[in-house]
């Protein structure tokens, strides 16, 4: 998530917290590459 804030402190800052952050502000976000092609299904539509 970039190296400026790849630094966890106390519990905080962790991939997780990041990842749920994002998706509160409504980005797409993915847990594996794997998903990223139904994900773009997803938001895209069929092509």
């Amino acid at each position: 998530m970039g190296h400026a804030g790849a630094i966890i402190s106390g519990g905080h800052g962790t991939a997780e917290e990041k990842m749920n952050a994002l998706r509160e502000a409504g980005i797409h976000v993915i847990n594996s590459l794997d998903e990223i092609g139904i994900k773009m299904l997803e938001v895209f539509g069929k092509a």
